[in-house]
C-alpha cells in the first residue's frame, strides 16, 4: 500500500483526493461562472456553425448559383446531444453519495450512483468520439474548403468545451463553501 496507514481510508475509491484549489472567498462562485462560460461557449460555437451552414454560399470560383457542397445535418447534432445528456447526468448526481459518506444509504446506492456517473462520462466521451469521427469522415476526407471544415471543428470544440465545463463544475461544487462549517464532537 503506497499510503501511510494514518492517511488510509478503506472507503476511498481513488488514492488521490479531489484537488483543492484556493481562489479565496469566492472560489465556488468563480468555478460555477467559469463552467457556465465554457458551457455557453461550447453551444455557441456549434450554433454559429449551424447558422453559417444554413446561409452558406458556394465557394469562390464555382458557379454563382451552385449549392454549397456540404451542410450541417442531424448527424452533426448527435455528438452534441450525447455530450449534453452526459453533462446533465454528471451534474445531477449527489457528490456525497459518490464518495460514500455515511448516513446516505446503503452500499448499493453508492454503487448505483457511481454507475450512473460512469454512464454520464461515457456519454460525454461518446459525444467527443462522435464529433471527431464526423469531422474526419464528413469534412476532412472529402477535401472541402476550409470554410466548410469549420463546421466539423465547431462540433469537436463543442464536445471538448462541454467536457471541460463538467469537470470545472464538478470541482467547484466539491469545494467547501464560505458558509459551510465543519462541526465535530
Amino acid at each position: 500500500m503506497s499510503l501511510p496507514r494514518a492517511n488510509y481510508d478503506p472507503r476511498r475509491v481513488c488514492l488521490n483526493p479531489f484537488p483543492e484549489f484556493t481562489f479565496g472567498k469566492r472560489r465556488r462562485a468563480i468555478g460555477v461562472y467559469l463552467a457556465g462560460a465554457l458551457f455557453t461557449l461550447a453551444n455557441w460555437t456549434f450554433l454559429d456553425a449551424a447558422i453559417l451552414s444554413a446561409h452558406a454560399k458556394s465557394p469562390w470560383g464555382d458557379q454563382p448559383d451552385a449549392p454549397p457542397p456540404v451542410h450541417v445535418t442531424f448527424v452533426d447534432w448527435i455528438p452534441g446531444i450525447c455530450s449534453l445528456l452526459g453533462y446533465l447526468v454528471i451534474n445531477l448526481i449527489d457528490k456525497d453519495r459518490i464518495r460514500g459518506d455515511e448516513g446516505l444509504g446503503d452500499s448499493r446506492a453508492v454503487w448505483r450512483a457511481r454507475l450512473i456517473l460512469f454512464i454520464g462520462f461515457a456519454l460525454m466521451a461518446g459525444g467527443l468520439a462522435g464529433s471527431v469521427t464526423v469531422l474526419v469522415l464528413k469534412y476532412v476526407l472529402n477535401g472541402y474548403p476550409e470554410q466548410f471544415v469549420y463546421y466539423g471543428y465547431a462540433n469537436v470544440s463543442q464536445s471538448v468545451a462541454m467536457m471541460l465545463s463538467a469537470v470545472v463544475l464538478w470541482i467547484s461544487q466539491s469545494t467547501s463553501s464560505e458558509y459551510e462549517y465543519n462541526l465535530t464532537l
